[in-house]
């Protein structure tokens, strides 16, 4: 293990002017994934406005944790990381993301956790012992904001973690979604658009109508997601209609 200690085993905050010897490669591309609003509301008194929808729930557990093909794997060393090293992807998140999941939950499984706070050492000592038999391979990696995520996933997979990171998703809140979105590897948006309008006090801050994103077809969307849709993009759940929707930056 080199001076950048990012093993989630051992959650660490990773500086963001550390250098190895591949910090010339490019760090992955973010996808943000969320449901909202019509207005693009998307949480109220720290949890969700709608009634829990179990399909949009799995949506969100299935392409969160799949990852792509092989040939789809992204940056100028795919193909270079040895086979032995599991393939997982990462879901960025706040503090308050983090805390609104049930313990018995965290971290979520199948995933490289990452929780950004700008309490980083307070973070990690409130932070339970890891159990007997946990390999530590899910996290959380503690970091101060969401580039330093992006750059200490870059370098995550060369270091002796195990672990080959495939996409990188951010899940939220509102302020980390902020952060993603002033950055130049945020391309993607995976949205759930709710249909109907709920009460929220929480807002989602980009307009994806606007001409720097492009809404992806259904074909692009199944392709992305690796969802068959079998019931199709646009569900209705305990009287709540809402649509499976990707966006793509397009600038």
């Amino acid at each position: 293990m080199s001076s950048l200690d990012i093993n989630p085993a051992n959650p660490t905050h990773a500086p963001e002017s550390s250098q190895t010897s591949d910090s010339t490669m490019s760090p992955k591309s973010l996808t943000l994934v969320l449901a909202a609003t019509p207005s693009l509301g998307i949480g109220r008194a720290g949890g969700l406005p709608w009634p829990q929808l179990r399909k949009e729930m799995g949506y969100f557990a299935r392409v969160t944790s799949r990852v792509s093909p092989l040939t789809m794997t992204e940056g100028e060393g795919a193909g270079t990381l040895q086979e032995k090293k599991s393939r997982m992807n990462a879901v960025v998140m706040g503090r308050k993301t983090w805390d609104s999941i049930p313990p018995r939950f965290r971290p979520l499984k199948g995933r490289v956790n990452v929780v950004v706070t700008r309490s980083v050492d307070a973070f990690k000592a409130a932070l339970p012992p890891q159990k007997e038999g946990e390999d530590g391979a899910e996290g959380p990696v503690v970091v101060s904001s969401v580039s330093e995520a992006l750059s200490c996933l870059h370098q995550y997979q060369y270091q002796d973690s195990g672990v080959e990171v495939d996409r990188v998703m951010v899940i939220g809140g509102a302020s980390i979604y902020e952060q993603a979105l002033r950055l130049e590897q945020a391309r993607h948006v995976l949205l759930t658009k709710i249909k109907s309008e709920y009460e929220c006090d929480t807002f989602f801050s980009e307009d994806l109508e606007s001409a720097r994103w492009r809404k992806a077809n259904e074909r692009e969307l199944k392709e992305f997601t690796g969802e068959e849709f079998k019931d199709g993009v646009e569900v209705e759940e305990k009287g709540t209609r809402f649509e499976f929707c990707l966006y793509n930056r397009v600038d």
